[in-house]
Order: C-alpha cells, then structure tokens, then sequence
C-alpha cells in the first residue's frame, strides 16, 4: 500500500501528550479528514519549530504523512487567513471542554466538514463571556446532530404532536418528548415544552429555560459517553462556582 501523503490541510490541536524523550503524540480536528492523532517526531527538542505552534484553539495547517493509525506528522504552520482573538481565562477553559467533547464523540478519520465550520466558529464566539453558556449550549445540540444523535424536539414522541410551550415532559434519550400529567410535574427530568422549543430555536428567554437546557444536554451527553464523565467539565463548573477568582489550567484533561 502506497504512502498517504496530505499537506496544507487545515486544523486545530485538540490536545498533545508526550511520546519519548524528544516526541509527541498530537489529535488533531482536520476540515477534511476529521479527528485524527499524529506523531510529531522532535517536537519536544527546545528548538523544536513545531513546539511553539502545536497549541489548541488557534487554526493551524497540517501536512503529516504514512498509513496506520499514527501518521507522521511532516508539516504546521499558523493558519493567518483565519486566525482570531486568542483564547484566555474562562473562554480557554470552555474552550477544552469542547475539545474533550470531540475526542470522546468523534470516530477518527471521519470526516466533519460542517462541524469543523461549527467549531471555528464556537472558539470565535467565545471571547465574548457574556453568552459563553449559550454559544456552549448550542455547540452541544450540533456536535450531537452531526454525530447522529440528533435530538427531537418538536414533537411529543408518542402522538406526534407538537409540543406546547404550556406543558411540561419527559424527554426520553433516542426517543425524544412524552407528555406528563399533572401529578407528573415534579418528577426528575421533567422539562417545559417552552424550554424544549427554546434549545430547537437556539435562543433563550430566561434563566429557567437555560437552566432545563444544559441539564438535559448533559444527561444526553452523559448517556452517548456511555456515563463516563467529562474531566473538564468538572473545570468549568469550579469556575462559573468561584467567579472572580484567577483560573490557570492548561489541558484539564488526559486522553490515551
């Protein structure tokens, strides 16, 4: 079988980890092959030129070649027809949170093309601290729908009817909506059917609606994870818990 060669190809690092003395082992998110881990031989040398670009959040262009698994890594360089703002304090730390996101969801080599658009566009949007909860609330609902697990939220699953801003439900993972009765209301899960169209709208009215969103976004999330919690997750909650305090954290996460 002939050697894949690829260059040029645009990208961000999702995260790096070492690999020998000298070497590390890179997962990167390509436009045009998908998540994919590559093996940058020398980029751990201090005169590495590569060890100064092979940082997250920033577009980058890749050229790696071989076959298998674990290309080589041949080429990066910045991406200066796309860079943006840089990434810093809360915003960097949601912005591992979606890396981690793509790492556990992502089948490698599986091209995302759209999703890739989504992402750039997320690390973008979030040096803007004020709508960090919503801008993640909705990179959540279309990494799902990319994946496959695209939620219903429209309509209640049994009847087909569409679901009434009035009412309150049951959302059912894989499924979608079930309409509760009265005595229903105050069971765990519940969720208004205003909330539900809010998530499928992207836009939100009030604190209750965000609260109902991310709570099932991440019981959905939790259950596609097959319930192994998000590291940097974790992160997060302890700095939306401690505003005003200074957070440094590099990669909140470890991924094999």
């Amino acid at each position: 079988m002939a050697t894949r060669r690829f260059s040029d190809q645009p990208g961000f690092v999702l995260h790096t980890r070492a690999w020998s003395e000298t070497s590390l082992l890179v997962d990167i998110f390509s436009r045009n092959q998908g998540r994919l881990r590559l093996l940058a031989k020398g980029a751990r040398r201090p005169k590495s030129g590569q060890r100064g670009l092979l940082l997250p959040f920033q577009p980058l262009l890749f050229g790696w070649s071989g076959r298998g698994e674990m290309p080589v890594l041949t080429a990066v360089e910045s991406d200066l027809a796309n860079r943006h703002t840089p990434l810093c304090g809360e915003a960097r730390l949601c912005g591992y949170y979606l890396n981690e996101l793509l790492l556990r969801l992502l089948v490698r080599h599986d091209a995302h093309e759209g999703l890739f658009v989504e992402y750039a566009n997320t690390l973008r949007s979030l040096v803007v601290p004020k709508w960090s909860e919503d801008i993640l609330r909705i990179f959540e609902k279309r990494l799902l729908e990319q994946v496959g697990y695209g939620m219903c939220l429209h309509a209640e699953m049994a009847s087909n009817r569409p679901v009434e801003s009035h009412l309150r439900y049951c959302y059912i993972i894989g499924t979608g909506p079930q309409l509760l009765v009265n005595s229903q209301h105050q069971q765990a899960n519940s969720i208004s059917g205003a909330t539900l169209l809010a998530l499928a709208a992207e836009h939100w009215c009030d604190a209750p609606q965000r609260r109902e969103s991310k709570q099932l976004l991440r019981r959905v999330l939790q259950y596609y994870l097959d319930g192994k919690p998000l590291r940097s997750r974790k992160v997060v909650q302890a700095v939306y818990a401690h505003r005003g305090r200074e957070a440094v954290c590099e990669q909140p996460f470890e991924e094999g």
